[in-house]
């Protein structure tokens, strides 16, 4: 069969797979930055161990892959700036790390926790001592060793028997819920695990790394997103670490830390007590946010965070809040600030990054909010998503002795909007964004961007009539915004607020479901709706829309949001 890879024609021979074309071809470099870690083929992410033409195909049965045959023969290559790609990078070097932590550490307990920017933090649990560079030693033998990763499926019974017997209850519990018969997984010398996506063809893939030690485990640095060639700058982040040790303290106080868990109390209907805890926790969160406010007499909150934290809710909230303590609050969007469209100018790829602070009338925003500060009167701006323009329609603000503005928006942390000559202690910062701290198991966790997907899906289908399709083609450039202009500042912020709640992935899944299974594989997105796909088969779905109260973060996105009501 021909192929062409990345542009290059080949001839494809039965058994030959797509890492040995790859050889052939002389794309096979050993800079990381430029080595192929996976492909894409037609809207599928592969393996290289991938074989495009089978052999000894019975009679009848075409040797050609579905995928190839959808796709033509392209295959494009995924390299680590591509998202796909550093997943399997990502991916590949879990299975190395707790390959080397169980040679290491039989008996240990290994736990994938949070990123710290470039790191992942791993807590070690079980064992008297830990040496980390013990640990760097193991896993540089297993990526000199260079491993091949060779997935194999199995009877998910035996999957489950095989964990039940390593100790590895939480994956044991979690395959329980799996609607299918098999199970795929990695095996290498007794080690089984898995990691829910492609992985490298080998572990000698896994060049740029390190290891930092950390309390109660580790920190393992992955290659820098601008320089793959190079170990990530660390990054210390106390404050952002202290918000997801306590969201895991509220998962052992809501006795929710994995899907299992979660499935469990909706199984025994439970999850209602679940919202009405976890919507408690939060509502005693604004108060507390409130009370820090009052007590240093701002004027002035700035509230920032990525796409779909719930920033709209949380200031209405903490507006209430504030009037609690017998304060006007004064709610601005900075939505609002927006240039005209007709006047910005499209990027490479012929669109609009709207991500870009360059998007913002940040000296109109300077300016207007320095007069407000100063006690003067604006009139403040409107931006008309439907035309795409600012309007002037008269609305003019001015703060009172006993107002507080609240201004929500992708970049209110940002330095480049605070006004000249204004005192610092005016301005509280606050940073909103939803750290789900549920893992699938311990060596599976649910990344944070995971469930903001979920919701901006969601609630664009709902509320935007988007497709699933649309807000994908979309989320890319949303990610690569939030990295330049949202996330640099989080640290920054005097409280960051986790606007995650534990139930909603549950509730989130009746609402999604059918439209992610509708997409074709054929279709350029079928990659990413099944990454998303594949964490949703675990999760119960709940029909306790009812329980959830109007002004619920999660109401925000699946509808019914009372401070959207006119």
């Amino acid at each position: 069969m021909q192929l062409w890879i990345d542009g290059t024609q080949i001839q494809a021979e039965p058994g030959s797979s797509l890492k040995e074309l790859v050889t052939q071809l002389g794309m096979d470099r050993p800079a990381l930055s430029a080595r192929p870690l996976a492909a894409r083929i037609a809207g599928e992410v592969f393996t290289l161990n991938y074989i495009p033409v089978r052999q000894d195909q019975p009679e009848g049965e075409s040797a050609v892959r579905r995928a190839m045959a959808a796709s033509k023969g392209q295959v494009h290559l995924l390299r680590y700036s591509d998202p796909a790609g550093k997943d399997a990078y990502v991916r590949t070097a879990q299975f190395v790390i707790f390959l080397a932590l169980h040679r290491l550490c039989p008996q240990a307990r290994a736990k994938m926790t949070c990123t710290l920017g470039p790191g992942l933090y791993i807590e070690v649990q079980n064992v008297d001592s830990f040496s980390v560079q013990a640990l760097k030693e193991q896993i540089q033998a297993i990526v000199d060793r260079d491993i091949p990763l060779l997935r194999r499926r199995v009877p998910t019974r035996d999957a489950i028997e095989y964990f039940e017997r390593r100790g590895s209850h939480d994956k044991a519990r979690l395959l329980r819920w799996r609607t299918v018969e098999w199970f795929d997984e990695y095996l290498y010398e007794g080690f089984r695990d898995y990691y829910y996506g492609e992985m490298a063809p080998s572990t000698g893939y896994m060049t740029v790394w390190d290891i930092r030690p950390a309390e109660g485990g580790f920190l393992f640095m992955f290659p820098d997103d601008h320089d793959p060639d190079r170990v990530g700058s660390y990054q210390h982040m106390p404050h952002f670490l202290s918000v997801f040790t306590q969201g895991e303290r509220w998962c052992e106080l809501m006795e929710c830390e994995t899907v299992a868990d979660l499935n469990d109390l909706v199984s025994s209907g439970r999850i209602r007590e679940l919202i009405r805890v976890n919507e408690a926790l939060h509502e005693k969160h604004f108060s507390q946010v409130a009370d820090q406010v009052c007590q240093r007499g701002v004027k002035a909150v700035m509230l920032a965070g990525p796409s779909s934290s719930g920033k709209t809710t949380s200031a209405n909230r903490l507006a209430t809040q504030l009037r609690v303590h017998g304060k006007r609050p004064i709610l601005m969007s900075m939505d609002d600030y927006y240039i005209d469209r007709d006047k910005l100018t499209p990027g490479p790829d012929g669109k609009l990054d709207l991500e870009h602070i360059d998007t913002l009338d940040t000296a109109l925003f300077r300016e207007q909010m320095g007069a407000l500060l100063r006690g003067q009167e604006v009139e403040q701006p409107y931006f008309n998503f439907k035309t795409g323009r600012r309007e002037w329609l008269g609305h003019k603000v001015r703060l009172h002795e006993d107002s507080v503005i609240i201004v929500e928006g992708l970049h209110a942390l940002n330095t480049v909007l605070r006004p000249e000559g204004i005192d610092e202690a005016m301005i509280f910062k606050l940073y909103v964004s939803p750290l789900l701290p549920l893992n699938l198991d311990d060596h599976n966790r649910i990344p944070t961007s995971y469930l903001r997907l979920l919701r901006r899906i969601v609630r664009d289908y709902e509320n935007r009539g988007s497709s699933v399709q649309n807000t994908l083609s979309m989320w890319d450039s949303v990610r690569r915004g939030e990295k330049r202009w949202i996330f640099p500042f989080q640290e920054q912020a005097d409280v960051i607020f986790n606007s995650s709640t534990l139930y909603e992935l549950a509730v989130l899944k009746k609402h999604i479901y059918p439209l992610l299974l509708a997409v074709e594989p054929e279709d350029p997105w079928y990659d990413e709706v099944r990454g998303v796909v594949k964490i949703l088969n675990y999760v119960l779905e709940a029909d306790v829309d009812d329980e959830i109260p109007p002004t619920s973060l999660v109401r925000e996105f699946i509808g019914g949001n009372s401070f959207y009501r006119t």
